[in-house]
């Protein structure tokens, strides 16, 4: 007799997906990109600075002993807290956070060395990109952490708080009307000499 195989997990296939992961993996870089470039653009205008393309993709461009080298640092750290937000909405997954940050600076890495025409020989470089991958993981893990955590509202209102009008007579005995503990109906209270003499 054939062994049957068991069903896959509700929704198993869609987070598996190849081109849903690799669609995500492209927003997100383009997310990175963007925000990038429009900090650097905002920072590089206010500080009197030429924009170029090389403020966002050359290497050399992040030195330590100009103001303009510390300045794209900070630039960049920023931009990593600021994609912890798409992350949290592209990805909502605390145990894939890591991959996708991983991947991002990997991709920034060989578009980095591309544009550059070879591998970052930067060790501000490289300390950055461990700095920003460090923050866009710790970060993006709590964000969906507590996105998956938060308690599931299924459209149900909370129970009204009780109060003596609720309980009908409150602490007296006898015949009272009121509202149920989930405030849905209405009881009617008997008496208990009158039930017994029911009986």
């Amino acid at each position: 007799m054939p062994r049957r195989r068991r069903p896959p997990r509700p929704g198993a296939l869609a987070d598996l997906s190849p081109t849903r992961i690799l669609s995500q993996i492209v927003l997100l870089q383009l997310a990175y990109y963007a925000c990038a470039a429009v900090l650097i653009v905002f920072t590089a205008i206010v500080a009197g600075k030429e924009v170029s393309t090389d403020l966002l993709f050359n290497w050399r461009s992040l030195r330590g002993d100009t103001t303009v080298g510390w300045t794209l640092g900070l630039v960049w750290v920023l931009n990593s807290l600021i994609c912890t937000t798409f992350i949290l909405l592209l990805i909502a997954r605390s145990k894939l956070v890591l991959d996708f940050a991983l991947t991002v600076h990997f991709i920034h890495l060989i578009i980095t060395s591309l544009y550059s025409h070879g591998i970052p020989a930067n060790l501000l470089w490289w300390a950055l990109q461990m700095c920003s991958a460090t923050v866009m993981t710790s970060v993006g893990v709590w964000a969906c952490q507590w996105r998956e955590l938060k308690p599931i509202n299924f459209g149900t209102k909370p129970a009204p708080r009780e109060t003596a009008a609720d309980d009908g007579a409150g602490e007296s005995r006898g015949r009272g009307r009121g509202r149920g503990r989930d405030g849905a109906g209405e009881y009617e209270m008997v008496d208990m000499n009158e039930r017994d003499g029911q009986v």
